[in-house]
């Protein structure tokens, strides 16, 4: 610790999720006399969803503002130096300090730390070909990404959207720009849509995405973006085709922002992430942590390293993180890799593994489809609902579920979250005793259905 202060001082990069939410819980547990924190966000804003930003650009949201759950000013209140527009550029592991630059003036100075906490988060993927950095070139990971997106829609003229890519920011952008009335095509170089999915699952989304009006085109490489005279984008390029754009959306994905970190020589993971213990303790460092989009976390399944960039596990790591700061004990054991989203009115939900997960961890397993609905057959607005379920070879332990229906559809996904946890097999899930009645489900809820199948398929083998 350096002795010439009298206090500690908490130093944070990122001022989202993670980073918000371990200095907001370490001043809990301990007050401005005992700890000094100092938050470094390169944006204009703190603590907000990038999950709602979507719906935002959508209109289902109408206000920025509804998006953030917490002000610089209300952070400052309560006794954090939060430092918007400033970007940190180095760390000096040995010396204990980090060289921020203010983005606007470009002045640089350097801030010393007793406890480091690095919340990067991830950057949105962005291809390495012509014109990827053209203008109306538009990734969507911070509100200052969905700002600018939301005043190139007001500028251009044109109707024509082209998103690159269909994972799930892809999938909800491309909702997003329908609702707003443009023409939208999504090139996907994916079999189907929702590469989280397994492909026969992800051929309903596919149907649904085209049932709203949007063009899929699957199968299919960009391998340039073309501008115009204004060196504004006017088409993207794929092997064999021009598609017309006045706006593209990169929804190909997110990496971790470990820039940082892999220059002070921190360790990274397999995906890029920084690899941290259970306390979401850098490993080998002391007095540095990590949360949120720029770490890997353990797969409970497979009992392998993902990477896994989402605002449920950035908040519960920054609450770990601001527990052991503050001089509390929290751990943070993994994930089962649970998602939801949704196409206009068709729920999408997975949880656990897909098939190709299973393979490349090794496991032998068994597969079942089934075909259900949301509620008792026979009680008013019942719609359709496919679960996919993977149960292991000779034990029968549950390795992953996919739901795909319209309401009520994509929660039911957290039975399966839940009994994955628990390393329940499919023969245990059987006898779940879940809520029932007809508005809400079939007598055997469609989840059970699933493993009741997969059940007899694992005692056949």
């Amino acid at each position: 610790m350096n002795m010439s202060r009298t206090r500690e001082r908490l130093v944070v990069i990122g001022g989202d999720a993670a980073g918000m939410s371990a200095a907001s819980q370490a001043r809990r547990l301990k007050g401005p006399e005992e700890l000094e924190i100092v938050a470094f966000e390169r944006g204009h804003f703190t603590s907000y969803s990038a999950c709602g930003i979507p719906y935002w650009v959508g209109g289902d949201v109408t206000d920025r503002d509804r998006l953030i759950a917490r002000t610089p000013e209300e952070h400052r209140a309560r006794g954090i130096e939060l430092r918007l527009r400033t970007e940190v550029t180095e760390l000096d592991l040995g010396g204990q300090r980090v060289r921020a630059r203010d983005v606007d003036s470009g002045e640089e100075s350097w801030t010393s730390y007793d406890k480091l906490v690095i919340a990067t988060g991830a950057r949105p993927i962005r291809p390495d070909m012509p014109g990827a950095d053209a203008a109306g070139v538009h990734g969507v990971q911070t509100l200052d990404d969905g700002q600018a997106l939301l005043d190139t829609l007001e500028r251009t003229r044109g109707r024509r959207a082209v998103v690159v890519g269909a994972g799930y920011i892809g999938v909800e952008m491309a909702e997003a720009l329908i609702n707003r009335g443009y023409e939208v095509t999504v090139v996907n170089r994916g079999s189907e849509p929702m590469s989280t999915l397994d492909p026969d699952m992800g051929c309903l989304v596919h149907e649904a995405m085209e049932g709203l009006g949007i063009t899929m085109v699957n199968d299919a490489e960009v391998t340039k973006i073309l501008t115009g005279d204004d060196a504004a984008v006017r088409a993207v390029v794929t092997q064999d085709r021009e598609f017309p754009a006045d706006v593209v959306v990169l929804g190909i994905g997110v990496r971790p922002e470990t820039t940082l970190a892999k220059a002070a020589g921190l360790p990274l993971g397999p995906h890029g992430g920084l690899l941290t213990d259970r306390s979401m303790r850098v490993r080998g460092h002391e007095n540095i942590w990590s949360g949120g989009d720029c770490v890997e976390v353990l797969d409970l399944v497979s009992g392998q390293e993902r990477h896994i960039p989402l605002g449920t596990h950035a908040n519960k790591h920054g609450q770990i993180i601001g527990t052991n700061i503050g001089g509390g004990y929290a751990t943070f054991p993994g994930v089962v890799g649970t998602a939801v989203s949704k196409v206009c009115d068709l729920e999408i939900a997975r949880t656990g593994l897909r098939e190709k997960d299973a393979h490349r961890a090794g496991l032998r397993f068994h597969s079942v489809t089934i075909e259900s609905t949301s509620r008792a057959g026979y009680y008013p607005n019942a719609s359709p609902m496919t679960v996919k379920m993977l149960a292991e070879h000779r034990t029968g332990r549950l390795l992953g579920v996919q739901i795909v229906g319209r309401e009520g559809a994509g929660k039911r996904v957290d039975i399966a979250a839940v009994a994955l946890t628990a390393g329940m097999t499919a023969e245990q899930m059987t006898t779940l005793d879940l809520g029932y009645a007809p508005p809400f489900s079939p007598v055997w809820d469609p989840v059970l259905v699933a493993a009741r199948k997969a059940a007899a398929k694992v005692r056949g083998s």
